[in-house]
């Protein structure tokens, strides 16, 4: 018998030879496949795998069982290769496995930018230069040095198959790794290991790893080592715009140009440098210095949609479980272990970007119709009373993003952000001392002359106090003798002043004790034990009959009211957005120049004081808004003065509270009588969530204050109002680039599908001389069921995409009818993609865990 007949007849039957001259020993197709997947999903090692198969048949132990670790390691290595070349085409085309080019077996992104699979060069060329972003590739490179492999074994005894074919780059030959390495570096190592950990190169918007751009490093991240690894998986495109994404971008980016001049001919860069974006991942941008954030931001990048970068973080969460079992392979188990495993998250990321692409897409319309409706309005209220202002700073945002300001020596202006001028401490001190002086109820009351507006101005001044005294109290959970003192003195005084305001409530309202109930009657007369700050002062405005109202009230009484509530309510509204500026300034101070425990428990004494101020100007506000209503009814007032929710109350800086804040907030104000009002101020300039921040309508509303064109206008809230509304503009563009670059991926992820169709169909028929009729006839049938699954995929994701992709169609076309909670059907699975918190709470753990 021949030597081929034996393994014939092995693949017959569904088995794979240790040796195909003579094969004795066997794995099934089938074991094989189990094991590839457990091993690529749950990291699970050959030697777990085997033990647990002798468990499943000698569970007591009793019988002997040869040790079939090797032999089972060998065929999995020869399993790994013959179905990596067989799935990509290399047994249909001339020359086989040896005429494989680089990175030809490696699992492609197909919402990538592909010229000659899903984007025609022609096409982009003559694209219209406002929407050419959607051709944009965006690529993010990072470092893992949990990925190290410590020096065992060596090449030639576990040599490396198939080098620079598939994730890995080219290791050997004049311009491969090895060569560059030796010549750009010196020959310093960690002892022990032969390398400290992987580079490597990713598409920053799909995770999905790119051929020939992943690299070992022998000593830390050094910038040869990343440049190589960036260039060699450059080769596979023809770039004509490039976003990198790198979390040290500001630095790298500074002399790559000439570094790059260093590099082999076949790995330079054909683009002009102005078509080279460099940016920092969102996560990674805070602690950068200043000067970084806004040059390196993807949220004020023209063209970057809602990118974040950080999706190679993801990818190394998913392969850093194989840590513990190729730390101790030799050079080439290691590598087939490391490239099977990245082969298996590109495929499982294609399939979830079946999900994942539309899921994107809904979320991006939904929350793009919120933060257009959200500027409309800002920008509505500005545009009205500044206009010149406003068109300048539009330009500014547009000047901004026209050009990158990666440059040391570009001394630009970002219109996102706002020189800090926060006050010291004791100014803040003295600020909050002159207001508890003036707060005080020991001062010497001024004698009044009794017309209806000294009246009614008595009352809204004795509601004040009322409410003042009540908050106070409530602020001090456990008072001491002293501070019980001080407030049965503030209750002595306050009696007495609504007994004085009694005596002149009887000639403006003579007859209001004839419509009271008896209950009333007694809070009137005082002869109950009715504390004073929640006795009822039986204004005009809290007699809800009209008719009644008319009856109890001298004429004109209640209109007087009326006007002096809606001077009250804008003066409270004005008291929170400048109690709130207060609190952003006091914040940004303490953060930046408190340290220790004493210092930062006095800082949060104060800021507690600012709550409580800002408190109580949202109590008078809605106070003093619930009498406007009763007292004039529904009108155009309400256009200006809102409902004041307490989500509502926040800084320009500040985000609304999550749930779960919420709740922490309230459980903390149970425990504490603490009251805290608001948001949560964002770190720095560029936090996490600074995508989905909208302001408060407290900042918008035409009657705000700062959008009063006087000589008095703070100059300092000018320059913040100003970053908010380049911020907000920003945003809601973005929304409508992102929805852009969605369809655009969903349109080139069927264009790949179908290039792909194409080609197996070509391959169906193709011929190979030297071959028998029954591997032909293999070869056909294999293409063509390629050929027909990837017709059916298109054809699959073209029918479920319709509907959101209709729904896109009217978002970008401007359509107010646009209806976000009709049904439409999406197909998702809860592992497909983080959210940002989760991402967020996954890095963290990362960084904890390598502490």
């Amino acid at each position: 018998m021949d030597h081929g007949a034996p393994v014939e007849a092995a693949d017959q039957h569904g088995w794979t030879p240790l040796d195909v001259l003579n094969p004795n020993t066997c794995a099934t197709f089938q074991l094989l496949r189990c094991f590839q997947i457990l091993n690529c999903l749950g990291k699970l090692s050959a030697y777990d795998f085997l033990r647990g198969l002798e468990r499943c048949t000698n569970d007591n132990g009793l019988d002997s069982i040869p040790d079939r670790r090797k032999p089972f390691m060998y065929i999995m290595r020869q399993w790994r290769e013959v179905k990596r070349m067989k799935r990509h085409k290399r047994g249909h085309r001339q020359g086989g496995a040896r005429g494989a080019k680089r990175g030809e077996l490696a699992k492609k992104c197909r919402s990538c930018p592909q010229p000659g699979w899903n984007v025609d060069i022609q096409a982009v060329q003559n694209a219209d230069p406002i929407y050419r972003f959607i051709y944009f590739l965006f690529l993010a490179q990072d470092a893992n040095f949990r990925l190290s492999n410590r020096n065992v074994s060596s090449e030639p005894a576990d040599p490396i198959l198939g080098d620079g074919l598939v994730f890995f780059c080219q290791r050997e030959g004049e311009d491969g790794y090895k060569a560059h390495i030796e010549k750009h570096a010196n020959d310093r190592r960690v002892k022990g290991l032969r390398t400290t950990g992987v580079g490597g190169v990713t598409c920053s918007r799909h995770n999905m790893w790119q051929p020939n751009g992943i690299g070992d490093l022998q000593l830390g991240e050094r910038f040869c080592n990343m440049d190589f690894l960036l260039l060699s998986a450059l080769l596979h495109f023809t770039l004509l715009w490039l976003i990198l994404s790198y979390d040290i971008a500001c630095q790298y980016a500074l002399n790559f140009w000439t570094r790059m001049e260093k590099m082999p001919e076949s790995l330079r860069l054909n683009i002009p440098p102005e078509n080279l974006w460099w940016k920092v991942p969102n996560f990674h941008l805070p602690p950068h210095k200043k000067p970084c954030h806004g040059p390196f931001s993807f949220h004020w990048m023209w063209g970057a949609g809602m990118t974040h970068g950080e999706g190679v973080e993801q990818n190394w969460a998913f392969s850093n479980g194989a840590a513990a079992s190729t730390r101790l392979m030799g050079p080439g188990s290691r590598h087939a272990t490391l490239e099977d495993i990245f082969g298996f998250h590109n495929y499982d990321r294609t399939l979830a970007m079946h999900r994942v692409l539309p899921k994107r897409l809904a979320v991006s319309i939904k929350e793009g119709l919120k933060h257009r409706a959200a500027f409309d309005a800002f920008n509505s209220g500005l545009e009205a009373i500044r206009p010149e202002e406003v068109k300048a700073w539009k330009m500014s945002v547009l000047e901004w993003e026209a050009r990158q300001h990666t440059d040391p020596g570009d001394k630009s202006e970002c219109p996102f952000e706002v020189v800090d001028e926060v006050k010291t401490l004791r100014d803040i001190q003295l600020q909050i001392a002159t207001e508890e002086y003036m707060c005080t109820d020991h001062g010497v009351e001024i004698e009044r002359e009794h017309t209806p507006g000294s009246f009614i101005s008595m009352g809204m001044e004795l509601e004040e106090v009322q409410r003042r005294l009540e908050v106070d109290v409530k602020a001090l959970k456990d008072p001491t003798p002293s501070q019980r003192l001080a407030f049965l003195k503030r209750r002595t005084t306050l009696r007495n002043r609504i007994q004085k305001f009694r005596q002149i409530q009887r000639i403006y309202m003579p007859v209001l004790r004839s419509i009271l109930s008896d209950a009333q009657r007694e809070m009137l007369d005082g002869t109950g034990e009715q504390l004073p700050e929640p006795t009822r002062l039986f204004m005009p405005s809290e007699i809800s009959d009209p008719i009644r109202r008319k009856q109890a009230c001298a004429i004109g009484l209640p209109a007087i009211e009326g006007r002096m509530r809606l001077g009250e309510a804008e003066d409270a509204l004005e008291s929170v957005r400048h109690r709130l500026r207060t609190r952003t300034m006091t914040n940004r101070y303490k953060l930046r120049n408190w340290t220790g425990q004493g210092m930062m428990t006095k800082g949060q004494g104060i800021l507690r004081q600012i709550n409580i101020k800002i408190h109580q100007a949202k109590l008078r506000y809605q106070y003093s808004r619930a009498a406007l209503l009763v007292l004039q009814g529904h009108g155009a007032w309400e256009d200006r003065l809102r409902v004041l929710r307490d989500d509502d109350v926040r800084a320009l800086n500040e985000r609304t509270l999550t749930t779960e804040e919420k709740a922490q907030n309230a459980h903390w104000a149970e425990l504490g009588g603490a009251i805290i009002e608001g948001g949560v101020e964002r770190a720095a300039v560029l936090a996490q969530g600074e995508g989905s921040h909208t302001l408060s309508w407290i900042w918008y509303s035409p009657g705000a204050s700062a959008f009063a064109a006087s000589e008095t206008d703070d100059g300092k809230f000018h320059d913040t109002l100003r970053m908010e509304w380049c911020k907000a503009y920003a945003r809601t563009r973005h929304y409508s680039e992102e929805i852009r670059l969605l369809r655009e991926e969903m349109r080139r992820t069927v264009a790949f599908g179908h290039s792909e169709a194409a080609d197996w169909d070509a391959l169906t028929n193709a011929q190979l001389p030297d071959l028998s009729p029954e591997i032909r006839e293999g070869r056909r049938a294999y293409a063509a069921e390629h050929a027909s699954a990837e017709h059916a995929t298109c054809t699959m994701l073209q029918n479920r995409w319709t509907g959101i992709l209709a729904k896109a169609d009217q978002y970008l076309s401007g359509s107010a009818e646009l209806d976000t909670e009709a049904p439409v059907l999406l197909h998702m699975e809860l592992s497909d993609e983080l959210g940002p918190e989760e991402e967020e709470d996954l890095l963290e753990r990362e960084e904890e865990e390598e502490v």
